[in-house]
């Protein structure tokens, strides 16, 4: 019974990982439904920042519970593709539309919104396929762009004029994706957020981020989040130019 009862826990513990993912990947698709059927994108958002939270804990899951498995690598791409890249380019189409269209060029133009899923898939699938990304990444992950594109209808609900100026002028927009895919697929190393340890020389850099995520996101709100992003671009590149000053010998 015993021998039973440990086998089935197992069992189950194969398999929360990938529930978790596909918590991430329902999420993507309800706030999908937002964005096309109900037009509310302070929903979709919210969703999208839903599935960023299941997408931490189906890795952080996989490795407490040793639950690896090549199906569960492959559905969290899969799960990320609509997550963070169809849904983010939905909400950026109807950001398009409720920009001032200009005649003659708004038709074509909105449509460069649909290229973050495209570029959002490439780096996917490189993450997938790329062996120097165990312990960073090579490119801006994709739920950093996501939550980045989720944070700008949360700007506008709270009225921030000086962001709203750009965040509804099409031209903006359209360099604004375009800036962005570059940054999916660009050969840029930047951190990772896992923390193997809790050595604050080691992690400088990680609790740094954190510490003034927080304290923005205190005062700022949702507009923090556009400073967080480029704040974390930043500390990468610092990381990686100062990244032999904190190497200890011997040790990986």
């Amino acid at each position: 019974m015993a021998i039973f009862n440990a086998e089935m826990r197992n069992r189950v513990q194969k398999h929360v990982p990938n529930a978790i993912t596909c918590a991430n990947l329902f999420s993507g698709c309800v706030g999908i439904v937002f964005v096309a059927f109900q037009d509310n994108l302070v929903f979709a958002a919210y969703c999208i920042f839903l599935a960023a939270i299941f997408d931490f804990f189906d890795g952080l899951a996989s490795r407490v519970l040793k639950a690896f498995s090549l199906i569960g690598k492959d559905l969290d791409s899969l799960a990320d593709v609509v997550s963070f890249g169809v849904l983010p380019s939905f909400i950026m189409y109807r950001l398009f539309l409720q920009a001032p269209q200009i005649e003659g060029v708004s038709t074509y133009l909105n449509y460069i919104a649909f290229l973050i899923p495209v570029f959002s898939a490439l780096r996917l699938a490189k993450f997938n396929n790329d062996e120097r990304q165990t312990d960073s990444f090579i490119g801006l992950p994709t739920p950093a762009n996501a939550i980045l594109i989720g944070s700008f209808p949360l700007i506008l609900k709270d009225q921030y004029t000086f962001f709203t100026q750009f965040i509804l002028n099409p031209f903006f927009l359209a360099f604004f994706v375009l800036i962005m895919c570059t940054m999916l697929v660009i050969e840029l190393p930047l951190m990772s957020l896992k923390f193997k340890n809790r050595d604050v020389q080691r992690n400088i850099y990680r609790y740094l981020l954190l510490l003034f995520s927080a304290i923005l996101i205190l005062f700022f709100k949702f507009a923090a989040i556009p400073a967080i992003i480029v704040m974390y671009i930043a500390l990468s590149i610092i990381q990686i130019r100062f990244a032999k000053q904190y190497e200890i010998p011997g040790r990986n």
